[in-house]
C-alpha cells in the first residue's frame, strides 16, 4: 500500500470534510458540534494557504485517507514561533501509518519553516494519541480541566510539546 504525503489541494476538500464531519459527530478529537460545510472548509483550506500555513494529505490509489496541518498557536506576535498542529485519518485506514507519516512531514516542514516548538492539545481520555505523540518525542505539559463540554460531559484538554531543535 504506497502511501503519498503532498499539499492539499481544493479537490481534497471533500474528503478533508468528510473526514472532520466524522470527527465532529463521533468523537472527542475536536470538540465542535456541528457539521462544517464544504463553503467552510474550502474557505479554511484557502486561508491556511494565504497564512502560509501547510495542509498536508495522505493519498493512498488517489483517495486522500487522511490530512494534517498546523499553525501559529496563538494569535500574538511573541508566538509567532509557536505552531500547533491536528491529524487527522480516516476512520477506515486508522493504525496503518499514515497519522505518523502525516505527523514526520509536519514536523519537518515546521523545522523548515523555523518554528521552535510544536504543540498537541489532545482530549485527555486520547491514550492512544497521547501515547502516539510521545513516540515523536512530544512531552506532556499540563491539563486544563474541564475546559470541553460534549456528549453530556466535561473534557480535560492535555497539552504536549515538542521543541523543534
Amino acid at each position: 500500500m504506497e502511501i503519498i504525503i503532498r499539499d492539499a489541494e481544493e479537490k481534497d476538500v471533500d474528503k478533508i470534510l468528510e473526514i472532520i464531519n466524522y470527527e465532529i459527530l463521533n468523537s472527542t478529537v475536536v470538540y465542535d458540534y456541528d457539521e462544517r460545510t464544504y463553503e467552510f472548509q474550502l474557505n479554511w483550506l484557502r486561508q491556511k494557504k494565504k497564512d502560509g500555513m501547510p495542509v498536508i494529505v495522505a493519498e493512498r490509489e488517489s483517495i486522500v485517507i487522511g490530512y494534517g496541518t498546523f499553525g501559529i498557536f496563538r494569535p500574538f506576535d511573541g508566538y509567532r514561533f509557536s505552531v500547533e498542529h491536528s491529524i487527522y485519518v480516516d476512520k477506515e485506514y486508522r493504525a496503518h501509518g499514515m497519522g505518523k507519516q502525516l505527523l514526520q512531514e509536519l514536523i519537518t516542514l515546521a523545522k523548515r519553516n523555523g518554528f521552535h516548538t510544536m504543540i498537541a492539545g489532545v482530549d485527555a481520555s486520547n491514550e492512544r494519541s497521547i501515547e502516539f505523540h510521545k513516540k515523536f518525542g512530544f512531552k506532556e505539559i499540563g491539563t486544563f480541566k474541564e475546559v470541553g463540554f460534549k456528549f453530556d460531559r466535561w473534557l480535560d484538554l492535555l497539552f504536549l510539546q515538542l521543541l523543534l531543535k
